[in-house]
């Protein structure tokens, strides 16, 4: 080890010396702090008293992992224990953050380099490159890792597991190197593809379980007011759908289904011609206007599951709003312009498909809505992560989400630990279930495979609210007193006010419920629902006879009978529309005429 001045050990006693929060100091730029935050420096003196050749830090989004890794890299490099700097990060957007980050702490990182360049300019002390770059030619980096003392920072290092390719060349590009520091502040992933230059120790169950070398939790970072506390606004209905064998399904989403129904029940919910993501985007837009009541420049973000879906939500959103969102639909050139332009904007709405759920740094988003069929813990996780960068305290984040109780549990769990474990009492998998299980990818249920699956309609209704562990609510109509005092919550709250807040909510709907006079029959809601799921039967019915698609029988029903469409329409055009379609059925009316 060097016997140079130690540059950065004085913050540490310094700062704990002060006696600071540890929540100091308040939100920096992306990659800068100019005083360590009390767990940053905390794990900078575990890693300069351990002085390993591997470190893995776990912390939160937005705690502040790219700031801690610059420090150790800027510390590595005036000591002269390391002189290049390779960082890896799983999108090209990120290497381009990473590169911006680093400049402002005076390291110059290249974020254009490949490995078919050969040498990267001497104005760079590194590159950055993406987790797919490094499989591109790993002997490449092998050899660049080897002609100098080298640093490497992988970036979300649970992406090296995404495939065994990608495990592999990580592994063989970077073994060499000087100092590795691994970084990752979701859960790990679930299946068992063994992640590099990770230790993993017996967990006494028969498997291996990563290790950490230092961890700072939602919970922890939460206390010290580094992160937003989130309301979780759940969203259940009535769903309706064609199987691929032909069988016409209605079900509740989040009841108790088989894997394959409830995933075509998300997948009905979160089709945009039934009436359940409409609702959803309506209230969620509602949400936000209440929010910028308190904090002017709050942004919304929408996590589609597909380009598609995407484009469609964004008109709905620019009717609901007045104002077209911005739209991020790959990881392509002009897409990281957007996302900058949006976070220093005033905007909003940002609606996204997959880029924008983890590393992103946008602080200002505030409210998101869960659109998305991948309902893995990892992806929940980082998709999350993307709304508790806190700026200053009170602001609370809110993310609307379909009711379905996987979802609801990783909204009630944010603040457990999770680790990486491998099973070591299975029999071992021959070459060919190995190349299966690393280009199988923790996406959607198989269900969404399907072929010949049709949504048919769809509903929605506010079902709960969930907050710090807790569950809070009851059903209620879209568009009722219920809903929409839980929808507007002052957007600056602390957590104990939140609780407080929801528990009276809870409290007066309860009351109210309680004392409203008994119905001599269903309800209107009840008896709404009910017309529509009678004419969505006659109209599947009438598409059988004729061919016809479902969408163009119900616009022919609407414009003979005048109103909205089904969801938003009244129960005597409801009614009226049941009429004609029944007096086609006895007519013989051929609906394509």
């Amino acid at each position: 080890m060097s016997d140079q001045p130690d540059l950065f050990a004085p913050d540490v006693p310094d700062l704990q010396a002060k006696g600071l929060s540890p929540a100091y100091p308040d939100r920096a730029k992306w990659g800068t702090v100019p005083t360590l935050r009390a767990w940053q420096a905390a794990a900078l003196q575990k890693y300069r008293d351990d002085d390993p050749k591997d470190f893995l830090a776990v912390a939160t989004p937005g705690a502040g992992k790219t700031s801690f890794a610059l420090t150790v890299a800027s510390d590595l490099l005036n000591r002269r224990v390391v002189d290049k700097l390779i960082v890896v990060a799983p999108t090209e957007h990120l290497k381009t953050q990473w590169a911006e980050a680093a400049e402002r702490v005076g390291i110059a990182l290249d974020p254009d380099y490949s490995t078919r360049q050969g040498r990267a300019s001497a104005d760079f002390t590194g590159v950055a490159l993406t987790y797919a770059g490094v499989a591109v030619n790993p002997t490449a980096l092998r050899l660049r890792t080897e002609r100098a003392r080298t640093l490497v920072i992988l970036d979300e290092i649970h992406h090296a597991g995404d495939a065994l390719s990608w495990g592999e060349s990580v592994r063989e590009a970077f073994e060499p190197a000087r100092r590795r520091l691994a970084l990752t502040g979701t859960p790990f992933r679930s299946d068992a593809n063994p992640i590099p230059f990770v230790k993993y120790e017996p967990d006494g169950t028969g498997a291996l379980q990563s290790r950490a070398d230092y961890s700072y939790g939602y919970g922890q970072a939460l206390a010290d007011g580094i992160v937003r506390p989130v309301i979780f606004m759940s969203y259940s209905g009535e769903m309706n759908w064609r199987t691929s064998a032909g069988d016409e399904i209605s079900a509740r989403l989040g009841a108790e289904l088989t894997r394959d129904m409830a995933g075509q029940a998300l997948r009905t919910a979160l089709d945009p011609n039934g009436a359940w993501i409409p609702t959803v985007l309506r209230a969620a837009d509602h949400r936000l206007t209440e929010v910028r009541r308190h904090v002017p420049d709050a942004g919304g973000l929408v996590i589609a599951n597909d380009q598609a879906h995407a484009r469609e939500y964004a008109k709905m959103i620019e009717a609901v709003s007045g104002e077209k969102p911005v739209v991020v639909l790959s990881d392509e050139p002009g897409s990281s312009a957007r996302i900058a332009d949006f976070s220093a904007g005033q905007q909003r709405w940002m609606v996204a498909v997959r880029m924008v759920s983890e590393g992103v740094d946008v602080p200002r988003l505030a409210v998101g809505v869960y659109a998305t069929a991948t309902g893995t813990p990892l992806f929940f996780a980082q998709a999350i992560g993307r709304f508790v960068r806190a700026r200053t305290r009170g602001e609370t984040a809110s993310v609307f989400l379909p009711s379905l109780p996987h979802l609801l549990d990783y909204a009630a769990t944010m603040e457990k630990e999770r680790n990486h474990a491998l099973r070591i009492d299975q029999a071992t998998p021959d070459e060919s279930q190995l190349i299966e299980a690393a280009q199988r990818t923790e996406t959607e249920p198989d269900a969404l495979l399907e072929d010949h699956w049709a949504a048919l309609g769809s509903e929605a209704d506010f079902d709960r609210v969930v907050f710090d562990g807790g569950s809070f609510g009851q059903q209620a109509l879209p568009g009722s007193e219920d809903e929409l005092e839980y929808l507007g919550l002052p957007g600056l709250l602390e957590p104990e006010q939140v609780t407080a807040l929801l528990r009276d909510r809870q409290a007066q709907q309860v009351r109210r419920t309680s004392t409203a006079p008994a119905a001599a029959g269903p309800s209107t809601h009840q008896r709404l629902r009910d017309l529509r799921k009678e004419l969505n039967g006659l109209v599947a019915a009438w598409h059988h006879r004729t061919n016809t698609p479902h969408a163009v029988i119900h616009s022919e029903l609407r414009s003979a009978t005048g109103g909205p469409p089904s969801a938003a329409a009244e129960e005597d055009a409801l009614r009226e529309r049941i009429d004609l379609i029944r007096h086609w059925a006895v007519s013989g009316r051929d609906s394509r005429r």
